[in-house]
């Protein structure tokens, strides 16, 4: 038995983020890209990772959710262009990601700041949405996530692993 980190990433993000959990991590536990992944049996615990898309998960992340981590103990973590780590907004789309894994049992969430995708930009910029263009606009999220919020991910992990304790 053991611990897997399954992600998804677009920009590299999500993965920066999936190294950061899997090297505080007993010897042994395991790194998947989420599309190569089709199940948890055999897994103890899994770390489950993606990038919002569309204001909560893609309809990979939601199947994954769904269909893989369903009924087994996960903690997710989530990575995002928003500059509001507190905003409203990004609670709402947070919230979006809980619930999609409702049928697992979620014993913590970590969600940093990414980078946002180009395509994603180009498609922000182009919206008819003026919220939607002036965060396209505004966007400095080049570089994300940055080794302090690398560290607090790593220092999540830790906590998440002290909650199921030694493996």
């Amino acid at each position: 038995m053991g611990i897997a980190v399954v992600y998804q990433s677009q920009t590299g993000s999500t993965k920066k983020v999936a190294e950061a959990i899997l090297g505080e991590l007993p010897e042994g536990s395991v790194l998947a890209p989420m599309d190569l992944c089709d199940t948890l049996e055999g897994y103890d615990f899994a770390f489950v990772g993606f990038p919002l898309h569309a204001f909560g998960p893609d309809e990979i992340a939601k199947g994954f959710l769904s269909n893989v981590a369903a009924g087994h103990c996960i903690a997710l973590f989530v990575t995002h262009a928003s500059p509001e780590s507190d905003g409203a907004p990004l609670q709402e789309w947070l919230q979006a990601c809980r619930e999609a894994a409702a049928g697992s049992d979620v014993i913590g969430m970590f969600d940093c700041r990414g980078q946002l995708a180009e395509p994603v930009k180009k498609q922000l910029l182009a919206s008819d949405d003026p919220q939607l263009r002036a965060w396209a606009e505004a966007d400095d999220s080049e570089g994300q996530p940055d080794a302090e919020r690398l560290q607090k991910a790593a220092e999540w992990a830790r906590q998440m692993m002290s909650l199921i304790g030694p493996h």
